[in-house]
């Protein structure tokens, strides 16, 4: 692997796609360390500080994750490309609901761009209502972050703070589009997927310092944090390699003097083709009731005050409530969003019109109802895979024994760094594989 890296270091052009991306890394984690303004910079760190460990908190560290780690700081780009990825979300859920959108996945690349302009136009209303419930838990925390801040100022000129709510809110969703921007650098002129890069800079960031934390405090758990970090990583990377090949035959086809086709081939199908999709859905739908609660967990009228703060608990994402339902909605989420994808490839139909087809089985809907049956039938080792990893934090707790955030194991964030490093030495792979050198996969 070390030769790998250097042979990739004396390629000009791939030497400086690395160098950009680490470029582009570089600006990102400095933007998150600039703070929004009328940020209490010591109460951020009395809120975030594992020792006073809350219900409220639980909720922003899952947050933080999205965010790259900037939220911990509440800077500019604390909502990182979170709302992007649920406006992708939403506009791949509708695309085989409108017609419109359908019609304009198929015609390629310029149809592509325009589901793309679409999805940047969704991502700032989202910014925006994100941005409030973001900065009402800040405002509502115990000390306050934001002083001040209420989201009814928004709709109030007339008060002193309102000019200062709608400031922080712009800088915030401003931010957003800069860490979308950033991104799309990355995927234009450098290595990887921009996006995920951004979230996997952010996450590997704050390894030193979560490792230095557990190393002062309990080293056993530093040891039962690194064992099951190799476990997952090593389950995770089977769970994301894994796949079913469906064999494919094709016919030979005769014009003129020519044969054409013939042969055979295979189609992949992943046994967890949605990747970390199904845990985005989970944790977006999870973390609502809280995030709304919690607004209301300083309210004058004591039955919403008791209300809010009983809804908050019981979503804390400590208790094993949340990582019941966490479990039965990622199981769900994934055959989802499976079939969702799966009928928007239609295989069958492409390998009818190819001349292609699967041994034994008739072209058609024979072979749509086949090819059904084996995604399903994979798509339930992929769904309980996920599953498990998903339950990896509250199984070290338990073991462990202790209640604190620091040591939690982010199945979402293994997920995205284990999907990355792939992805990057994939496609390293490919451009070393292009001028003859022995890649890192062998």
């Amino acid at each position: 692997m070390l030769e790998a890296i250097q042979n990739a270091m004396r390629l000009p052009d791939l030497r400086r796609k690395i160098l950009f991306t680490l470029f582009i890394l570089v600006v990102y984690r400095v933007a998150a360390h600039i703070p929004v303004p009328g940020v209490d910079l010591n109460a951020l760190a009395t809120v975030f500080n594992p020792a006073n460990a809350t219900a409220t908190t639980g909720l922003l560290n899952v947050l933080d994750i999205f965010s790259g780690g900037a939220l911990s700081n509440f800077s500019i780009v604390a909502m990182g490309v979170y709302p992007y990825i649920t406006a992708s979300i939403i506009i791949q859920l509708l695309t085989p609901i409108i017609p419109q959108l359908e019609a304009l996945q198929k015609e390629g690349d310029q149809g592509r761009r325009q589901l793309n302009r679409y999805t940047h136009w969704l991502t700032i209303p989202l910014a925006l209502v994100q941005g409030i419930g973001q900065a009402s838990i800040m405002a509502n925390t115990s000390p306050p972050v934001l002083p001040g801040f209420s989201a009814l100022n928004l709709l109030n000129p007339l008060s002193p703070q309102f000019i200062s709510t709608w400031a922080i809110l712009a800088t915030m969703t401003a931010g957003t589009m800069f860490a979308l921007w950033l991104g799309e650098l990355i995927s234009e002129q450098g290595i990887g997927s921009g996006v995920s890069i951004i979230i996997f800079g952010g996450i590997v960031a704050a390894i030193p310092t979560r490792v230095g934390q557990l190393a002062s405090t309990n080293f056993v758990a530093l040891l039962l944090f690194l064992a099951i970090t190799v476990v997952t990583v090593v389950g995770v990377v089977y769970l994301q390699e894994g796949q079913r090949r469906v064999p494919v035959q094709y016919g030979k086809r005769v014009r003129g003097m020519r044969v054409y086709g013939g042969g055979s081939t295979y189609i992949p199908l992943r046994v967890n083709s949605a990747g970390m999709i199904p845990l985005i859905f989970a944790i977006s739908i999870l973390i609502f009731p809280a995030l709304i609660a919690s607004w209301f967990q300083n309210s004058s009228v004591e039955w919403l005050r008791n209300f809010a703060i009983g809804v908050v608990n019981l979503f804390d994402t400590r208790g094993w409530f949340y990582a019941a339902v966490y479990f039965v909605m990622v199981i769900a989420f994934t055959f989802f969003y499976t079939f969702i994808v799966f009928q928007q490839q239609n295989l069958s139909e492409t390998l009818q019109n190819q001349g292609g087809f699967i041994p034994g089985i008739r072209p058609g809907p024979q072979t749509t109802k086949y090819l059904n049956g084996v995604v399903m039938r994979i798509t339930i080792i992929g769904a309980l895979g996920l599953g498990i990893v998903a339950l990896l934090p509250f199984f070290e707790r338990f073991i462990s024994g202790t209640d604190t955030q620091t040591f939690i194991v982010s199945s979402t964030g293994l997920l995205i760094v284990v999907g990355v490093v792939l992805d990057t030495m994939k496609q390293l792979e490919a451009q070393l594989m292009m001028r003859h050198y022995e890649g890192f996969i062998k």
